[in-house]
């Protein structure tokens, strides 16, 4: 009974030995190597055709598809399976990356856009904050007092009563409502700034007109009094015999004092 035991232990032994025993097969470690890391050799297909191509293991290997050796399978060669798949994801990573960039530059373009025709931004023009600004400042402020500053009570009432004062409010309050249609238009940025330059000129302009009616309002009012008082004089002293030159000399002497 202690024999059979032991024979059957030593048999269990033995083919557990032989079970553990390594497989080095040439033709599957070159399969695995040429699959996985190594180059695509076909000379290292095995078995050979031999001398004359007279090998039967060749044969029987090689005999239903005689193409396989130069074939490149590896699924990491030039053109393997996951080599295309690597290429074609970098190929949609650039083609994403495109798309993107051209977004972007369409949406840089729209905001760029939008900021030079809209309007509401027109305020924050940094060319109409440092100057046009500044320069509109009393036509945007327009007011009876600045209008009529330094004019004396008689200035301002020949002013009003000629229709002076009338006509150029009238002319400020157009330009300034020009002025305000282009400030709160949708328009191109070149477009408005050239339109507050042309109305500057304008503004200056008038500007000047009614400064050069102001001084000849002074020297008007001041010839006409004297001419008044020329007058009621003449009437009240005697008649003396003078000339039109010499009359209008006086009252150009007492205009001057």
């Amino acid at each position: 009974m202690k024999i059979t035991h032991l024979i059957l232990f030593l048999c269990l032994v033995a083919i557990n030995c032989i079970g553990q025993k390594k497989i080095a097969d040439k033709h599957i470690t070159y399969q695995q190597e040429r699959m996985v890391f190594k180059q695509w050799d076909a000379d290292k297909f095995t078995p050979k055709s031999g001398f004359l191509d007279l090998n039967p293991q060749y044969w029987i290997t090689w005999a239903l598809h005689p193409n396989y050796p130069k074939t490149d399978l590896r699924p990491l060669g030039p053109m393997g399976p996951q080599t295309q798949r690597l290429l074609f994801a970098a190929a949609m990573q650039n083609s994403d990356n495109s798309y993107k960039l051209h977004a972007d530059t369409l949406g840089n373009t729209a905001i760029a856009e939008a900021v030079n025709y809209s309007a509401a931004l027109s305020a924050a023009d940094p060319l109409w904050q440092i100057y046009y600004r500044k320069e509109f400042e009393e036509l945007l402020n327009l007011s009876d007092a600045d209008v009529l500053s330094g004019l004396s009570p008689q200035e301002q009432k020949y002013f009003v009563s000629t229709g002076l004062y009338d006509w150029y409010m009238e002319e400020s309050n157009a330009l300034l409502e020009r002025l305000q249609l282009a400030r709160t238009t949708n328009l191109d940025r070149g477009s408005r700034i050239t339109a507050y330059h042309r109305m500057l000129a304008e503004y200056r302009s008038l500007r000047a007109g009614w400064e050069m009616k102001k001084s000849k309002a002074r020297t008007y009012l001041n010839i006409k009094g004297v001419a008044e008082r020329l007058r009621n004089s003449e009437t009240s002293s005697p008649v003396t015999s003078r000339s039109d030159i010499q009359i209008a000399n006086d009252i150009l002497k007492k205009s001057k004092l």
